[in-house]
């Protein structure tokens, strides 16, 4: 069966990576949204996050999401909600990616409309990021989320600058706040050291990321992972292109030897293109638990 002619990728991330059966639900109800096919879904306990992959024709995109967010406010309870990744809602963030035959600025109307509707009809705050972004300080997700969930229910509706895009200006709860943006292609990648001192990866963090003054279209974060009793830099790979895996894998390494530390393994979160292997193979990078069926355009061919 051919491609459809218009195809938007979109990858939301769900503040639930411990209870299988929530991400089985919110799962199918994105999945019960005829011409959208979910390619991938992950879960990270550490993190308590799962990552979901799905294409599809780009107004049936916006309707399967709609579902997913409702599924993800109706089962995921913020209030209880804990893990080491920044978090401020059920589902955190939701960038809509364009494929084949869709511009960006057709994604970032597909965003706002996805805003609209989660906003009035499920009275949660929504905050638009990246090309969607209606104010320009909210362009970095990182900054959308600064204080996370906790400083969101100290602040809004209190402070103007947090006031949302979409939906009310009061806290909600139990569903938090989501982000909703268009973005190119993002890798989500993070390399785990041999070390329990936190200190270290968020020292190599800060020196690797664009904002820092490090590498080009790198956010970097660094964590400590309890249940590996391991330090880890977690990343975001704005524009492969740019800087791809071969050049944050080699600085990473770089920095932790100096630091008297290895690198223990590193980890892919989601599906990839093709051609950011180009360079280096998924061996060279220590890369765990990788197989093919992590490559964007095997599942799309298949």
């Amino acid at each position: 069966m051919p491609l459809p002619s218009r195809l938007v990728e979109c990858v939301p991330n769900f503040s639930e990576g411990r209870r299988p059966e929530v991400l089985e639900k919110i799962v199918a109800a994105i999945a019960s949204v005829p011409r959208v096919k979910v390619l991938d879904e992950s879960m990270d306990m550490d993190h308590n996050r799962s990552v979901v992959t799905f294409v599809g024709e780009p107004e049936a995109c916006v309707d399967a999401m709609f579902r997913g967010m409702q599924t993800a406010a109706d089962l995921i309870d913020m209030a209880q909600h804990q893990g080491a990744h920044p978090r401020i809602g059920a589902t955190d963030v939701v960038p809509f990616v364009p494929l084949i035959g869709i511009t960006m600025d057709e994604c970032v109307i597909l965003a706002r409309k996805l805003g609209e509707m989660a906003g009035r009809m499920l009275g949660i705050p929504i905050y638009l990021y990246a090309e969607a972004a209606a104010r320009p300080e909210r362009r970095i997700l990182a900054d959308v989320r600064k204080g996370e969930y906790e400083g969101l229910r100290e602040e809004l509706g209190k402070k103007p600058e947090r006031e949302p895009d979409f939906g009310p200006n009061a806290f909600n709860a139990k569903a938090g706040a989501t982000a909703v943006g268009a973005r190119k292609p993002l890798i989500a990648y993070n390399i785990y050291l041999k070390t329990t001192d936190v200190k270290v990866a968020k020292s190599i963090a800060k020196a690797i990321r664009e904002k820092d003054g490090g590498l080009k279209k790198v956010q970097a974060l660094g964590l400590w992972i309890p249940e590996r009793a391991m330090a880890q830099v977690s990343m975001n790979l704005l524009d492969y292109h740019v800087t791809g895996f071969k050049t944050v894998f080699n600085e990473v390494t770089r920095l932790a030897e100096k630091a008297g530390v290895k690198v223990a393994e590193s980890e892919l979160i989601g599906l990839v293109p093709r051609d950011a292997f180009a360079e280096v193979s998924p061996e060279q990078l220590l890369l765990a638990g990788f197989t093919k069926n992590q490559i964007i355009e095997n599942r799309l061919e298949d």
